[in-house]
């Protein structure tokens, strides 16, 4: 295990040189084949301990050590997380090409075309064309996702909510325990911790992920269940997710379905009308949430499931005679937002 913490922390290191030191001017193919190589010995490390609790532990515990020598010799260096592991090739290759300082020449090696890689008898061969290799990858799930139809959650986020799964799934066939699987999603959570906006594309990617079996089913009811329970990350996935990826989303998951309906019904108890404004403001601090993108929510949910519109509209308005039934603009906002239902519904050709 000495040895497996050594290479760990060694890596870590190259990935620092790699992005913020002029050293990488002095590198050559073999030096960058050398690199990948230990990038992709990180990624079967995370790939064999990332479900292993003590062997994790003591994994992050080296990272912290490391990252707090390498932050204190460079101010501008990223730490390196535990998640990090997982993608250390495409951390690698990111931050070499942010350095300034990596030659022209090793620029020309990755970007080179298939074609021309594979005319060259090289023993580095591996790593010739990666950039132009990726960008062939991703265009093509471009098209792939203009032709068949699928969701906007971006290549990465589509990568990454698929390896979410997979790893979900490895976790929960180990143990009938449900507190494994609970503390996977949980480290999860704290990797993204301040990047909310790039673990809720790969959330609503897991789970619009096509299951062909029983046991991808339970991953994504198990991972439903587990964002129920944790109302910042569901909260914030209402907030910056397109429309589009809702309607998905709720057509597929009843669970996530009838959790964003009663997230939207808990964000209209929580407004209060400004009269100097005219409007209707959510009264949390820092919040995003706005009457308007509330009801476009709600109508979004009722174009993608209109079986919910007719048990919804009853107890919206239910709620509105428990305010007193008034018709005057700014005493109830359920009458407000009944009101703005019909007349945006009417004006698109959706009727309430």
């Amino acid at each position: 295990m000495e040895a497996v913490l050594k290479n760990v922390a060694r890596t870590v290191e190259l990935l620092a040189v790699a992005a913020h030191s002029g050293v990488v001017s002095q590198w050559d193919e073999q030096t960058v084949s050398r690199a990948f190589h230990w990038a992709t010995y990180c990624e079967h490390i995370y790939i064999r301990f990332h479900s292993n609790p003590v062997i994790r532990g003591v994994l992050e515990k080296q990272l912290q050590l490391t990252n707090h020598s390498l932050k204190e010799a460079l101010p501008e260096y990223n730490e390196v997380s535990f998640w990090d592991l997982g993608r250390c090739q495409n951390l690698l290759l990111l931050w070499m090409l942010n350095n300034s300082a990596l030659p022209i020449s090793i620029m020309k090696m990755l970007f080179e075309t298939r074609v021309s890689a594979n005319n060259i008898n090289s023993d580095y061969e591996d790593v010739r064309g990666l950039c132009s290799q990726l960008i062939q990858c991703r265009s093509a799930c471009k098209v792939l996702r203009r032709l068949l139809g699928l969701p906007t959650v971006g290549a990465e986020a589509q990568v990454q909510g698929e390896m979410l799964m997979e790893r979900l799934g490895f976790v929960l066939s180990q143990s009938s325990d449900s507190r494994w699987a609970e503390d996977f999603l949980t480290s999860v959570l704290q990797e993204f911790e301040g990047a909310a906006q790039h673990l809720c594309p790969v959330i609503a990617a897991a789970l619009l992920t096509t299951t062909d079996s029983a046991a991808q089913t339970a991953s994504q009811n198990f991972l439903l269940d587990w964002l129920q329970s944790q109302h910042g990350v569901l909260r914030h996935m209402c907030s910056a997710l397109p429309s589009k990826l809702f309607a998905d989303l709720a057509k597929k998951h009843q669970k996530f379905r009838d959790a964003f309906c009663k997230l939207l019904k808990k964000w209209a108890s929580e407004m209060e009308y400004r009269i100097n404004e005219g409007e209707w403001i959510h009264t949390a601090t820092n919040s995003t949430v706005s009457f308007q993108k509330m009801t476009e929510h709600f109508l979004t949910l009722f174009e993608a499931c209109p079986s919910i519109k007719t048990e919804t509209e009853d107890e919206l308005h239910a709620l509105k005679i428990s305010d007193g039934d008034f018709d005057v603009r700014g005493l109830s906002v359920w009458g407000d937002l009944l009101l703005a239902l019909s007349n945006n519904a009417h004006s698109s050709g959706f009727f309430i």
